[in-house]
């Protein structure tokens, strides 16, 4: 059974829940807080399970802090990511827009912040207002291009060059870290398990690959998370097979 998240208790946290959000950008004060009196803001810690297909309903959720990611489960109970999805990002069942889990799950894989939308208020406050619903569009055809781009990577790259995909992906979308002690690259809260999933490989095999990313510099490896220390070296294996540096180039093979 899907967890439910929970409420927060700040009147004004909808408002600022959605100002942030880039498909609600340009609007007036007065607009956003019409619109947030239609999305109230929940809640969950991380592991919990926001959707699943066992308990299908029409809502939409929009990522305004953490991160969510949709799987599919096998026929063995296989985990299978399919996509993570990080603040600004909209998903869920909606017909009107185009949204549609299948069989699909969507767990928060860190404490998170999300909006919640019924049919009839996307219906009556996104879709008739022409700047919101420009946004969504793109927002959807930027979603399907990626997922088009994985399916190439699959076919055509090399194990290494998608896990140094994926992670530059999630690296450019990942928020700054703050705090006392941020860390010295984007953080990403990936576990070596998740990303394997996420590039479709086994999780010893995306755990060689991150040791022999750390031990050039790449990456840096922490507790529930991922830093990247060279987005460009990244790049170089994503794009080539091989990383750049100052001493030629060194090619990764799996």
């Amino acid at each position: 059974m899907a967890a439910h998240a929970s409420s927060t208790p700040s009147p004004m946290a909808p408002v600022f829940c959605l100002s942030e959000v880039e498909v609600f950008q340009d609007l007036t004060p007065q607009e956003m807080a019409d619109l947030a009196a239609h999305a109230p803001m929940r809640t969950a810690p991380a592991g919990t399970l926001l959707w699943s297909p066992h308990e299908p309903r029409p809502v939409l959720f929009i990522v305004k802090v953490g991160s969510v990611r949709i799987y599919r489960l096998s026929p063995e109970g296989r985990r299978l990511t399919l996509a993570v999805l990080g603040p600004g990002a909209l998903f869920g069942e909606m017909e009107l827009i185009g949204q549609r889990m299948g069989e699909g799950f969507a767990e928060t894989l860190e404490p998170s912040v999300l909006c919640l939308m019924s049919e009839q208020d996307v219906r009556s406050m996104l879709l008739s207002d022409t700047r919101i619903a420009t946004r969504m569009i793109t927002g959807l055809g930027r979603r399907l291009a990626e997922v088009e781009q994985r399916l190439a990577d699959t076919v055509l790259k090399t194990v290494p060059q998608r896990v140094a995909g994926v992670l530059c992906r999630l690296a450019t979308a990942a928020p700054p870290e703050t705090g006392l002690f941020p860390q010295r690259g984007p953080h990403i809260r990936l576990t070596h398990e998740q990303l394997a999933e996420l590039v479709g490989t086994t999780r010893e095999t995306a755990t060689k690959l991150l040791g022999d990313f750390r031990a050039t510099g790449l990456v840096g490896l922490r507790r529930g998370g991922i830093v990247v220390l060279d987005l460009e070296g990244l790049r170089a294996v994503a794009e080539h097979g091989e990383q750049s540096s100052a001493h030629g180039h060194a090619p990764l093979r799996h």
